[in-house]
C-alpha cells in the first residue's frame, strides 16, 4: 500500500507507527503556516528499545554499500548513528555541529535550511573530522528526511571534505517534497494541513 505524504489535519493527536512488534505514538504538533508535523523527537531522543530495533534494520539496509563512517547532524539522530555504527562495526562516526564553538580552530560550514526550525541554520565540521572523513565512504543518516535542506547541506559538506558519499539514509520519508530515488529510508511520515491549503499540494 502507498501511503499518503499529506493528510488533512482534523484535530488528530498523534500519528501511529509501527516497526515489527514495536508500536508508537507520534505528537501532531503545529509548525505554523497551516501545517503539523509528527514529531519524533521523544522517540529518538530517548525510547531505547525503538532505537536499538530501528538501528538494526537501517545498519542491514546500508551495510551493501560498505560505509566506513557514519555523518549525522546534531542533534536528535546521534544516538541512531552510534548504534548504525555500531551494529556496522564503525568505530568512529561523525556530528555536524549547528553552532561554531571556542575550541573549533578550524572548521567547515554550510548553511541550511530545516522545516522545523525558524531562520537559517548551520552545519559544521571540526578539522579533525574533516581530516577524517578524507577519502572514506560516507553514509550521511538523518532521523526524518522532509525538504531535504539538511541531507543536501550534509552532502556538500561531505564533499567539501573530500569524502565520497555512497549512501543516503533516514528512517523516514516526511511530506511530498524530496523525491531522490536513491534515498534508503524504511516508512513514510505524512505532513497534515489545513483544509484550506491541501490544494497547495495537489502537484507537489
Amino acid at each position: 500500500m502507498i501511503k499518503p505524504r499529506v493528510c488533512e489535519y482534523n484535530n488528530q493527536e498523534y500519528h501511529i507507527v509501527k516497526f515489527k512488534n514495536i508500536t508508537r505514538k507520534l505528537p501532531i504538533v503545529s509548525i505554523g503556516n497551516g501545517i503539523w508535523i509528527a514529531s519524533d523527537a521523544e522517540l529518538v531522543l530517548g525510547d531505547v528499545e525503538f532505537i536499538s530495533k530501528i538501528s538494526e534494520e537501517i545498519a542491514e539496509l546500508i551495510k551493501p554499500f560498505n560505509p566506513e563512517v557514519i555523518v549525522t547532524p546534531e542533534s536528535k539522530s546521534i544516538a541512531l548513528a552510534y548504534e548504525i555504527s555500531k551494529n556496522l562495526n564503525i568505530k568512529k562516526f561523525v556530528v555536524a555541529r549547528k553552532s561554531i564553538k571556542a575550541y573549533m580552530k578550524e572548521c567547515l560550514v554550510e548553511k541550511v535550511k530545516s522545516i522545523t526550525t525558524k531562520g537559517e541554520q548551520i552545519l559544521v565540521l571540526t578539522n579533525d573530522d574533516t581530516m577524517f572523513i578524507k577519502n572514506r565512504k560516507v553514509c550521511i543518516f538523518d532521523d526524518v528526511v522532509s525538504t531535504g535542506g539538511t541531507i543536501t547541506s550534509l552532502e556538500e559538506l561531505v564533499k567539501k571534505a573530500k569524502g565520497i558519499t555512497v549512501c543516503k539514509a533516514c528512517i523516514w520519508l516526511e511530506g511530498p517534497w524530496y523525491n531522490d530515488s536513491e534515498l534508503i529510508f524504511l516508512d513514510v511520515l505524512p505532513i497534515y494541513v489545513s483544509k484550506e491549503k491541501l490544494s497547495d499540494f495537489v502537484n507537489i
